[in-house]
């Protein structure tokens, strides 16, 4: 069983920055792929970034170059640094967590354990 809390997230301007923090509590956090899944309003849930067990790492193209995905297993933490925000950046994000790499990258619907999800919001 693993437990997530999101924190971090707030009020951004334009080309600012946010960092996302994901503490996981349960024994096999360190055998999961983590990652970071938001839904604005009116628009489907969407994979931003995962990185697997072993460090292989994934993102969503419109955030390549200006998010970070890391973890840190000893503290059983993930992150998602937003640099360059946007304001279609504007949405509830989701930490997530699966034994499974291929349920996160398939949209999300079969990952078992989710957050309870953090609002950013990017003002113009």
């Amino acid at each position: 069983q693993v437990r997530l809390v999101e924190s971090g997230g707030g009020l951004a301007q334009a080309g600012g920055s946010l960092t996302l923090s994901c503490a996981a509590s349960g024994s096999i956090f360190s055998r999961c792929a983590v990652g970071w899944f938001r839904q604005a309003p009116g628009k489907q849930r969407e994979l931003v970034a995962a990185i697997g067990s072993g460090g292989n790492i994934k993102y969503v193209d419109s955030v390549k170059g200006r998010f970070t995905i890391s973890r840190d297993n000893a503290k059983k933490m993930g992150y998602l640094q937003m640099d360059s925000l946007k304001p279609e950046d504007t949405a509830v994000y989701y930490c997530a967590a699966d034994l499974s790499d291929k349920a996160l990258v398939a949209g999300g619907r079969f990952v078992r354990y989710w957050g309870q999800g953090t609002q950013v919001t990017v003002s113009s």
